[in-house]
């Protein structure tokens, strides 16, 4: 659950935050750089997306195997089993959002995928839009 909190001086307290990927240290704090709410989720998301089945220790089961059909023929039914995989391990694993739709698309040299994920954080009515490319790298 999450409830947003307001403050004698209307301040809102981040609920979600995660650590940068690269662990950046803050110049200010000499503490660990944080992404927070929207970030976050995002980051989150990304993570899921990119991540593979069997490449977490502990948690095998983690993954969408994106980038194994990458080197497929790209046709619309191979786009579309793209889409599913993504919508599954977003439902699967990030609680934190509500998923709205998920679009997968090929680029002009038929080489990336555009991906385009719109989703809402629990709680929160605004509804926010990822939007990322993934490309064929061995």
């Amino acid at each position: 659950m999450v409830v947003n909190l307001v403050t004698g001086r209307s301040k809102k307290i981040s609920i979600y935050s995660d650590f940068k990927k690269d662990l950046q240290i803050s110049p200010l704090s000499d503490d660990l750089t944080l992404l927070k709410d929207e970030d976050a989720v995002k980051e989150a998301i990304k993570n899921l997306i990119l991540t593979d089945k069997g490449e977490r220790l502990m948690r095998p089961s983690v993954g969408g195997n994106v980038r194994a059909m990458l080197f497929e023929n790209i046709t619309p039914v191979t786009l579309k089993i793209i889409e599913d995989q993504i919508r599954t391990v977003i439902e699967l694993y990030e609680p934190r959002c509500k998923l709205i739709d998920v679009s997968v698309t090929t680029t002009s040299n038929e080489n990336n995928l555009a991906v385009k994920v719109q989703f809402y954080i629990v709680n929160q009515e605004m509804p926010i839009e990822l939007d990322m490319f993934l490309e064929r790298t061995r």
